[in-house]
This record gives structure tokens, C-alpha cells and sequence, in this order.
């Protein structure tokens, strides 16, 4: 397996009232009526599914399986599909509502869904990943299709599971079907920039937050907690643009450099290193969580939901909050980053660049036609700006935190389309 971001925090909040939270402000500044509230507050499908796999051992296992459809309104719902044993329904149904919200934010012609399993990848042999990813495939043939519902990877996932995903669906249909995944290795239809996506969206919305902020990039501090395929590229790009990067943390814990640590080592190190910066010698050790709470200009949390929470939201001290995880700040801590006047890029707008590239990957495979490296990125950079103008001039008229400013945009969006479309 490759990285394994950490854990999640257990006994918080919930992440689907956490999300419901800050729709319900986003709804009332619209002023949705009760029918169209009603509709995009609860998921269209919710599909739970029993996994019985046999192991190398010879013995069976029963594993369950999620997968929870938010919206169609917008088209095809799009969303990834997490292993890790803190996967639950409700975990499942927030990140769904988040990936709705997200596609609308950029513009993109998707709905939003999300899927998991619950399992421990990390105790897993290769065999028992590919039977158990291959078993909720067909669980699911009737669920996904390159019309219907489009899964992607996420946490515990990447092209390997894409790949099995997308031959047993094309097993099931009797046809290479490249469309019904996301994320899949280049020589099965994956695209180029799809792996740096979802950082480099973060990047692109922490320079646009910086410029309205007028901090100046080759002068920034920053700290990276979560150093997994978002947070690394995202360092990676930040430092490539002039950005110091104090700190990084992984699951093995904070490393903290004063004069900024060279990423591009950090990176190779956790390549050679079973995935984790155990050892690493170019910044002192530190407890992951003060990588938080360390006095920079910008903090990128990159890993788990509610990371920002209650319990430290007091000891935040960087100006800007560019969300490459969803959901890292708790609804209740919300009230405190406003009230210290901390901007912050909210997860579905700073971390739609995967999805973006997702669906430029998707409408490749429909056309037959690669695009290149630097097509990609071009048109995944001009979208994340254009996103990030938009939420920013919402939460100037609005007078709201451009968390709530993007929800705002992206309910107002699915709204619209609800009442073009109609309901019955």
C-alpha cells in the first residue's frame, strides 16, 4: 500500500451535522425555500452491502461496504471510495454532500457521491485488497457506470484499486468500460496530472488567498499537517513558488525546521521509508499536533476530518487556512477563526483540483483523446482561479467567511438547476 494518512479523531463531531451546519447558514442567506432545502439536505440513495472474502489464510471475513449518492442534479455523481476502519455512514454521507457541493463550486457537470469500506489496508495482503475491492465492484454493478455514479480514489485507494474496480465493472458488462473510474493508471485511461491534482489545486488557492491577504510568497511560512498525496504535492509546489515550509507531520509525528526543510528530500525519504517520515533527519521531531499550532503564515491541513477543533482552535496562529482535507475544521470551531479574523480556503473549494482533473480524465476517455501534461494543468489552474474569484466575491457581498461564501455558491447553483429541471 502507499501512504496512509492518519487516523481519524474519534468522539467529535459528526460530520454529517457538521456539514449541515454550515449548509443550513448558506441556505438561510439564499433564502432556499423549504421544497429545495428539503431535496439537497438529504442523499438520493444510501446503499450498504455485506462483503464476505476469503483470506490467505483460508479463513472468511465479512467486510461492509458504502456507497451514498448525494446528487444527480448537476449529472453523474463523482466521488471516492475510502478504506480505513474509522469508515461509517455518516462519515460517508458529509463527504458525499461535500463532493456535491464541490463539483458545483468549479462548475463541474457532476453530482456528488462518496463510498469506503471498512477494513485496515495496512493488515491486508495485496490478494485480500484486490478480492475485496473486486467483490464491492460487483456489489456495486448496478450503482456505478460512466453515466450513473463515477468512483475515484481516496484514503487506503489509488490506481491499483481503480484498476480492478474498472475491470471487474468491464468484466460485468462484457467491454473495456475506461469511463467508470477515476484515477486509474495512465495505460488504462488514467490522465497526466490527475496524481499532483488535488495539491496543486491547493496550491492555486493558497497564492490566490495570499494575494488578497498581500502576503508575499517568497517571504510565507508555512506548515503542512498531513503529508500524504495532497499534502506533499502541495508543499512540494508552495516551495517551488518561493514558500518556506517550516513544518510537515505524518502519522509517525511533526518534524519542524525553522529555516524550512527541502521537501523534495522529505519526499524521496517517505518513498524509501514504507511510506512514513519515521527518522527523518532534516527537521527536529516534534507531537504532530503542534504543527498546527505553530506561529506561520499559512497552515494546510491535509489529512483527516475535525483536526481543528474545540480543543485548539485558540492556539491557531497562522493568518490562512488552505484546506487540502475535508472537513480538517470542525462547524464548532468555525466561530473562533472567524472571530480572530483567520481567512481560510475552504476544503471544497482549495481541494476541488482532484475532481477537476477527474472529470478531465473522464471526458478523455469518452472522447478517446489524450490531452497533455500541460493541457491538464492549464485548465485545472484557470478553473481553481476562477472558483476562488467567485467564492471571494460572494463572500464580500454576502458579508460572510468564504466557507459559508462557497456553499453559497455552490447551493445556489444546484438550486438553480433543481428548478430548470423540476421536481414531482
Amino acid at each position: 500500500m502507499g501512504y496512509i494518512e492518519p487516523a481519524p479523531i474519534k468522539d467529535l463531531e459528526n460530520p454529517f451535522e457538521s456539514m449541515m451546519s454550515r449548509f443550513h447558514i448558506a441556505a438561510q442567506h439564499l433564502g432556499l425555500d423549504d421544497e429545495i432545502y428539503n431535496v439537497l439536505k438529504s442523499p438520493a440513495r444510501q446503499v450498504i452491502v455485506t462483503l464476505p472474502i476469503t483470506m490467505d489464510d483460508g479463513s472468511i471475513q465479512v467486510f461492509e461496504g458504502y456507497r451514498v449518492i448525494h446528487s444527480t442534479i448537476l449529472g453523474p455523481s463523482k466521488g471516492g471510495v475510502r478504506y480505513d476502519m474509522g469508515v461509517n455512514i455518516d462519515e460517508v454521507k458529509a463527504l458525499a454532500a461535500w463532493m456535491t457541493w464541490k463539483c458545483a463550486v468549479v462548475d463541474i457537470p457532476y453530482g456528488g457521491a462518496k463510498g469506503g469500506i471498512k477494513c485496515n489496508p495496512r493488515a491486508m495482503s495485496a490478494g485480500e485488497i484486490e478480492r475485496l475491492t473486486r467483490a464491492y465492484t460487483e456489489a456495486m454493478v448496478d450503482v456505478f457506470g460512466a453515466d450513473r455514479d463515477i468512483p475515484a480514489p481516496d484514503m487506503g485507494t489509488g490506481p491499483r484499486e481503480m484498476a480492478w474496480m474498472m475491470d471487474a465493472y468491464s468484466r460485468s458488462k462484457g467491454m473495456t468500460v475506461n469511463a467508470v473510474v477515476t484515477g486509474k493508471p495512465l495505460v488504462l485511461g488514467g490522465s497526466l496530472g490527475r496524481t499532483e491534482a488535488t495539491g496543486r489545486g491547493v496550491m492555486v488557492s493558497a497564492l490566490a488567498a495570499m494575494e488578497k491577504l498581500k502576503i508575499n510568497p517568497y517571504k510565507a511560512t508555512m506548515a503542512v499537517q498531513g503529508f500524504g498525496n495532497v499534502g506533499s504535492f502541495a508543499a512540494l509546489l508552495l516551495e517551488e513558488r518561493g514558500a518556506t515550509i517550516k513544518a510537515i507531520s505524518d502519522i509517525s509525528g511533526g518534524y519542524f525546521n525553522d529555516n524550512g526543510i527541502n521537501i523534495k528530500e522529505a519526499i524521496d525519504y517517505r518513498n524509501n521509508n514504507n511510506g512514513t517520515l519515521e527518522g527523518f533527519q532534516g527537521a527536529e521531531k516534534i507531537d504532530g499536533n503542534e504543527v498546527l499550532e505553530l506561529e506561520v503564515d499559512v497552515l494546510i491541513p491535509a489529512a483527516k476530518e475535525d483536526v481543528i477543533n474545540n480543543d485548539n482552535v485558540n492556539n491557531i496562529k497562522a493568518k490562512l487556512i488552505v484546506e487540502g482535507a475535508n472537513g480538517p475544521t470542525s462547524a464548532k470551531a468555525d466561530k473562533v477563526i472567524n472571530e480572530k479574523g483567520i481567512m481560510v480556503a475552504p476544503d471544497i473549494l482549495a481541494n476541488a483540483g482532484g475532481v477537476t482533473v477527474s472529470y478531465f480524465e473522464w471526458v478523455q476517455n469518452r472522447l478517446g483523446y489524450k490531452w497533455t501534461g500541460e493541457r491538464v494543468n492549464r485548465r485545472s489552474d484557470r478553473i481553481m482561479k476562477d472558483a476562488f474569484e467567485m467564492v471571494y466575491k460572494t463572500s464580500l457581498e454576502y458579508n460572510v467567511p468564504m466557507r459559508i461564501a462557497a456553499y453559497i455558491v455552490a447551493i445556489d447553483k444546484v438550486a438553480k438547476t433543481y428548478k430548470f429541471r423540476g421536481g414531482y
